[in-house]
């Protein structure tokens, strides 16, 4: 497990699976047969090993008779699913009231079709493993959710034209991804803009990040490298970010001439 408390929560259910199943009077076997699960992912899910899908509990409970004791512990184990430092992003999320993100290696994470991260974390060296993949892809997929907050939060990005033209996933997942930039960008609080390759001015040449400003009144960056990430909350750095990504818009393309852009690129791909 990735971080200490994911591991509590998991080793607690894998405990009360297991207090529950033997209460019963079954084996590890006799329970997967009944909930339509293996015998291994049974026991890897009472030794903490493996995490359960909503409705693994929920068959558990019903076959075990918990009175709804098993499943309601979905919302726990849901959250344990991501990884500690997505949680904590995602918290940062759900609390601001406008982003700003520029992107340069490839789609933000928030603008992501599924099969665009899916693509996008199975190149991933050294290589995830199914279930790691799985795990980050369905926590990137649930952060979407800041779209849907209410108050709704302005959201603004830039990409680097690169980032539009690499074929991650293929061109057929390219294309959809291109598409759903293009949905995403008719909502009216959400902006996204193209940085040209041409450009000659470029205020972003120190990679990418993003800008928060929360509820109650703070701003907060974000930024990600190799083998880091971080919450960047000294004022100054956080001023500078500010500045930095306001710069950034300007010498980038407007929302209007994003889209056209984009609807060129996806002419080019027919």
């Amino acid at each position: 497990m990735e971080d200490e408390e994911a591991e509590a929560v998991l080793r607690m259910v894998g405990r009360q699976i297991k207090a529950w199943r033997e209460q019963a009077g079954l084996k590890q076997a006799e329970l997967a047969a009944a909930i339509g699960y293996g015998e291994e992912m049974v026991s890897s899910v009472e030794r903490a090993r493996r995490i359960p899908r909503p409705e693994f509990l929920d068959k558990a409970d019903e076959v075990l008779g918990a009175g709804g004791k098993l499943a309601a512990f979905k919302e726990d184990v849901e959250r344990a699913r991501y990884p500690k430092k997505v949680r904590d992003l995602a918290k940062l999320e759900g609390e601001a009231v406008e982003l700003g993100a520029y992107a340069n290696h490839h789609i933000h994470g928030l603008l992501q079709t599924q099969e665009y991260a899916q693509a996008l974390y199975a190149m991933r060296r050294p290589a995830y493993t199914e279930d790691e993949i799985e795990r980050n892809v369905a926590a990137r997929m649930a952060r979407k959710s800041v779209f849907e907050s209410v108050p709704r939060p302005l959201l603004t990005f830039v990409q680097e034209e690169v980032t539009l033209r690499r074929p991650v996933g293929g061109r057929m997942v390219l294309r959809r991804q291109l598409e759903h930039l293009l949905d995403m960008s008719e909502l009216r609080h959400v902006e996204i803009q193209v940085m040209p390759t041409d450009r000659e001015d470029h205020a972003g040449m120190m990679g990418p990040f993003r800008v928060l400003k929360l509820r109650d009144g703070k701003t907060v960056g974000h930024s990600a490298g190799q083998l880091f990430e971080r919450v960047i909350s000294d004022p100054r750095e956080v001023q500078l970010l500010d500045m930095r990504y306001g710069m950034i818009r300007a010498q980038a393309l407007s929302p209007r001439e994003s889209r056209a852009f984009i609807k060129e690129l996806l002419g080019e791909m027919t």
